[in-house]
């Protein structure tokens, strides 16, 4: 992924020009717009949930929010800082980062969390480490903000059409994402079955995801 995709922690001046209608209405946030972030703020609005998403390079919004509207006016609300993109989430907010592992995870939760309240989550879709999910959790449970660690298995394709997830952290965490994730993931089986289910604690998605 890009590591253009994570922002500034110095967040923009929110644009006074945006619609005050879509504030708080998106039932869930996806940030860090590369073509898997794309692909799967797509596959979520394509089943029918509100989306705002977020980047530090806004042109990547712009291009994210015109797929939307190519591909069926999709349900895809752009933003432009941090702040603005937090604004438009419902709450208990529901984040997915999809950003390059690492110091750019760092560097997104902590201009993110200045934004986010009591019992909002953050969900970390990238190819991490599992060690580096656990400290997260334990530094954004000081704010009691929840944290999940989820491993996304099917590159570009499966992101946008269907991918295997495999979430870890707490479990009531889980049960406010699960109906979002088991209606975007790859489905296999007789009967057909969604590829996800809860995997435990924090760093379990990751650590099966290896």
């Amino acid at each position: 992924m890009s590591k253009q995709d994570y922002p500034n922690k110095k967040p923009k001046q929110d644009n006074p020009t945006n619609s005050t209608s879509t504030e708080m209405s998106c039932e869930v946030g996806l940030y860090g717009l590369a073509v898997m972030g794309q692909n799967f703020a797509l596959n979520m609005a394509e089943h029918g949930f509100k989306v705002c998403v977020g980047n530090r390079s806004h042109a990547k919004v712009e291009t994210t929010v015109a797929r939307a509207k190519a591909e069926g006016d999709l349900p895809i609300v752009g933003s432009d800082s941090p702040a603005d993109f937090c604004s438009k989430i419902a709450k208990p907010r529901k984040i997915v980062l999809l950003v390059q592992a690492g110091k750019p995870v760092d560097l997104t939760i902590a201009a993110l969390s200045e934004h986010l309240d009591e019992g909002d989550m953050i969900i970390d879709g990238g190819n991490e480490w599992f060690p580096n999910q656990i400290r997260r959790s334990e530094e954004l449970a000081k704010k009691n903000i929840m944290f999940v660690g989820m491993g996304i298995s099917g590159g570009e394709e499966g992101a946008r059409n269907g991918p295997s997830l495999m979430p870890g952290g707490p479990k009531e965490a889980y049960d406010l994402i699960e109906p979002i994730i088991t209606k975007v993931a790859a489905k296999a089986g007789e009967p057909e079955a969604p590829c996800t289910g809860y995997l435990g604690p924090i760093g379990s998605g990751n650590y099966v995801k290896m």
